[in-house]
């Protein structure tokens, strides 16, 4: 690499810095405010929040870094060329693809990130993530039951109890209505939570379990003396294993999935788009920093506007990410569909270099028209 390309490739991997870096940490930032109920509501530790937050950035970089790359290009190109130096590159006999090599090498570099944090590091991120949120979850009781109030969880969950008495629990209400046809609602005049193997249960004492019975208004009735309640199956499904989602699951489990697993069979199209946009996601980095070079990688002089040129750019960007959105979602629905997640960037590439070719083209055949024209000067007339 020449010395003039290490100096655009510094300005843009500065400038691709220093918008990933500020990016994410505004986006992170408004994800965190998100959290906040962990520290509130939860009583949980800021070694707990700023974890959970934490585990989050992975994914947001992976989504960020081609948009930093995007505005990399048109800061370098545009810097470039207000300081006259895109001018005097192509005046000297630069060639648009030579210009084109530092932002390629930059692109790898990010297309090498991406892909290797959508394909590893962000299943690892999500799967923790769930894991820490279900044992989070799973202590509800410890977390987030307040004295004389109901509390409702997302998956159905409702308890509460009328007082605290030390560490026991007087005038116990459960209600689980995860499954619909299924309501089972455990009633117990005190109750306590213990600890056992690292795993959380509510023990009751003196009351009942009512049991509705699936499609019937009927109901059964058991009275106990003394019941114990798994608490972090109120988190999981009914085989007492965490239920992983398909962008929680590792990119081998996607490849080759489990065909008898309930969840695959159910949202098997969702397991196939997750599986292809992974693969997939590496592409438009590349895409994104071709689209920017193809708009703006002509010189121009400082009196002729570049807005257009960027608008132009930013729209190319906003429809290559709406079409790679309906393709995944494409994907979802038909098998067939794969070809358009790989297609979509793959023609923002294509085309984007026959623009940079067409226009490289262009000028070299001006440059031979004006040097066959023979310049003429005109004659000063004397007096």
């Amino acid at each position: 690499m020449t010395l003039l390309e290490r100096y655009i490739l510094k300005i843009a991997f500065t400038a691709f810095t220093a918008c990933l870096i500020a990016l994410t940490g505004v986006i992170w930032i408004t994800q965190a405010l998100r959290e906040l109920d962990l520290l509130t509501g939860k009583g949980q530790t800021l070694f707990i929040f700023m974890t959970v937050t934490g585990l989050s950035l992975p994914a947001l970089i992976s989504v960020i870094s081609p948009v930093a790359l995007f505005l990399a290009t048109i800061y370098a190109l545009n810097k470039l060329n207000s300081d006259s130096e895109l001018i005097v590159m192509s005046a000297a006999g630069m060639r648009p693809l030579r210009l084109l090599r530092p932002f390629v090498t930059l692109a790898a570099f990010v297309c090498l990130v991406v892909g290797m944090i959508t394909v590893y590091v962000m299943p690892a991120s999500f799967q923790e993530m769930r894991n820490l949120v279900t044992k989070i979850r799973a202590d509800f009781v410890a977390t987030m039951a307040k004295e004389g109030q109901f509390i409702t969880l997302e998956n159905g969950i409702t308890f509460h109890y009328r007082e605290r008495s030390g560490d026991a629990l007087l005038g116990i209400f459960m209600e689980d209505q995860r499954e619909k046809d299924k309501v089972i609602v455990y009633l117990a005049e005190r109750g306590q939570t213990v600890e056992n193997n690292g795993q959380a249960y509510l023990v009751l004492e003196k009351g009942s379990v009512q049991r509705k019975e699936p499609n019937s208004r009927d109901s059964s009735i058991v009275a106990f003396e003394r019941y114990a309640v798994d608490l972090s199956a109120f988190n999981q499904d009914g085989n007492g294993e965490i239920v992983y989602r398909p962008r929680e699951r590792s990119t081998t489990q996607l490849l080759f999935p489990n065909k008898d697993d309930a969840f695959y069979q159910y949202q098997e199209g969702r397991f196939r788009a997750e599986l292809h946009d992974r693969l997939s996601s590496w592409l438009y980095p590349l895409a994104m920093m071709i689209i920017a070079f193809a708009a703006l990688g002509d010189p121009r002089t400082t009196r002729q506007g570049r807005g257009l040129a960027i608008a132009t750019a930013v729209v190319a960007v906003v429809a290559l990410r709406i079409a790679g959105f309906a393709a995944s979602s494409a994907v979802v629905r038909s098998e067939a569909a794969v070809i358009a997640v790989y297609a979509v960037p793959l023609s923002a590439i294509v085309i984007s270099l026959m623009l940079i070719m067409q226009g490289s083209t262009t000028r070299a055949i001006q440059a031979r028209i004006r040097a066959l024209i023979p310049s003429r000067t005109p004659a000063i007339r004397r007096a």
